[in-house]
């Protein structure tokens, strides 16, 4: 099974692709979708192309998506959550199944601990995946809700044996 992880930010979109093979995780790719401009549509258009180049040239099965938190400032709370939908639109776009995690979950599954700092993150991503350097922070989240979806999805199934609608299966 391969897994596109995504981690959505306006500015810098980081993505993860690692394959689950029995309960082995193996990294395939990794890397940011990053905007230019202060132009909203601008901006959502590149993230929308990016992923769709990154899931036409890595063909995932399925993608695992960051939730939105809460922020104290509720316009960058939208802004997120307008490029965050960018990129279920695109994973969608191209008919693959979509779950979303929070940074919490993502954070227990990957370090044990759901308020790890990025630092953390980044370690465990390099050592369970057994990359020679870390990742970049924003790649090393979108690797980490990959692998936050291979464990909580311990029993994968193929999407095709279930109706999808909007990405999700019915």
């Amino acid at each position: 099974m391969r897994i596109l992880g995504i981690d959505p930010g306006l500015r810098v979109t980081g993505f993860g692709i690692v394959d689950k093979i029995g309960s082995q995780l193996v990294y395939v790719g990794s890397g940011c979708v990053t905007t230019t401009g202060n132009e909203l549509p601008s901006r959502l258009k590149t993230i929308l192309e990016g992923l769709n180049e990154i899931i036409l040239q890595y063909r995932p099965e399925q993608v695992a998506v960051e939730q939105v938190f809460v922020n104290v400032n509720p316009k960058s709370t939208l802004l997120l959550g307008q490029a965050r939908g960018a990129a279920i639109c695109a994973a969608v776009h191209n008919q693959l199944f979509v779950s979303e995690y929070t940074a919490l979950q993502i954070k227990q599954a990957v370090v044990g601990n759901g308020h790890a700092r990025k630092e953390q993150v980044q370690e465990m991503v390099m050592r369970l995946l057994q990359l020679a350097a870390r990742p970049r922070p924003d790649a090393a989240d979108a690797l980490a809700c990959a692998i936050c979806h291979a464990h909580m999805h311990v029993n994968f199934f193929p999407a095709a044996r279930y109706r999808m609608k909007r990405g999700r299966q019915l």
